[in-house]
């Protein structure tokens, strides 16, 4: 039985337990959650707190609380998102949208307002601060969803600021303000623009249909590839810092494999004009942020044998 006739059958009768789940991992995007799950922690053992022990790191509860409310927040806002999408992924990614359609909406939106409150009460046991946080991130998530991301450039830097901030939980959790980890957040703020520059141009259809001012949408291909060019160029200063100014130990061949893919990109890029073209580019820049989570943990060797030896 294909996800079409599942999607038919639900609407008379329930779907199976398990077609659900997927259905609901589909749409939280558990792999996305999951990576940040991993860059959270990851930050935390070799960024935040390297004089620690992996074993203290690890039993940190208010690390572990923020970790929950992140994974709760973050999933009530790919739920929402795909609650005002519902329309445009039926044309921009069908298969998807079969088995996403597969929980209805109803029951969506009760997971979301029960994974929103469970973010912030969890939040609540590290702090009334951190708290705030997160009702101040699911009201911009909400607000997002809803409103800005209908608009071109508001839309662009409102999805890459929000995706960033689950990683400045963790940076204010542990006070950490030096200046190397804004370097490395404007390099990730960079390739994060990239990354939904790119999912506009490969959507263009369903947000026409939705009426969505995407920079494709307003100002044409051409425009928003050599816009993505200058973005790319502009990513090149943390690098270049990051290499030359910055100790990022074993990291650094993480930062030359990302020039070297970035070039490669560019130039694909330019050649690029199919859904399917703007696809794999999309995910040769996922790639290279899974790439860079793991990497993290090269930034210093002692640091990664300490771990080890001494969990």
């Amino acid at each position: 039985m294909d996800l079409l006739e599942i999607t038919k059958k639900n609407n008379k009768e329930k779907a199976p337990f398990l077609y659900k789940m997927l259905s609901m991992l589909s749409v939280v995007r558990g792999y996305n959650i999951f990576l940040i799950v991993v860059a959270q922690y990851l930050a935390a053992l070799f960024i935040f707190s390297q004089e620690k022990s992996l074993k203290l790191v690890l039993l940190d509860l208010h690390l572990y609380l923020i970790v929950l409310a992140t994974m709760c927040v973050v999933a009530a806002g790919y739920i929402i998102n795909n609650f005002y999408d519902s329309e445009t992924d039926r044309i921009n990614k069908p298969e998807k949208s079969k088995l996403d359609a597969l929980v209805n909406q109803k029951t969506k939106l009760k997971i979301y307002f029960l994974f929103n409150f469970l973010g912030v009460f969890f939040s609540i046991f590290v702090s009334l601060r951190a708290a705030f946080f997160y009702s101040v991130y699911i009201f911009l998530i909400w607000f997002y969803s809803h409103k800005l991301k209908k608009y071109p450039l508001l839309g662009m830097f409102s999805a890459a600021i929000l995706a960033l901030l689950p990683f400045f939980a963790v940076f204010v959790y542990y006070k950490n303000f030096s200046e190397v980890i804004f370097v490395h957040a404007s390099f990730l703020f960079f390739i994060l623009l990239i990354k939904e520059l790119v999912k506009d141009l490969e959507k263009i259809k369903g947000d026409v249909v939705q009426d969505y001012q995407t920079i494709p949408i307003k100002y044409g291909e051409y425009f928003t590839k050599m816009l993505l060019t200058l973005i790319v160029i502009l990513t090149f200063n943390p690098v270049y810092f990051l290499l030359r100014v910055y100790d990022v130990g074993g990291m650094k061949y993480y930062f030359y494999l990302s020039i070297v893919s970035l070039i490669v990109f560019t130039i694909a890029l330019w050649f690029s004009t199919s859904k399917q073209q703007y696809l794999r580019l999309h995910v040769l820049l996922k790639l290279l942020l899974l790439i860079g989570v793991f990497s993290l943990c090269l930034i210093d060797y002692s640091v990664l044998i300490s771990r080890i030896l001494h969990f």
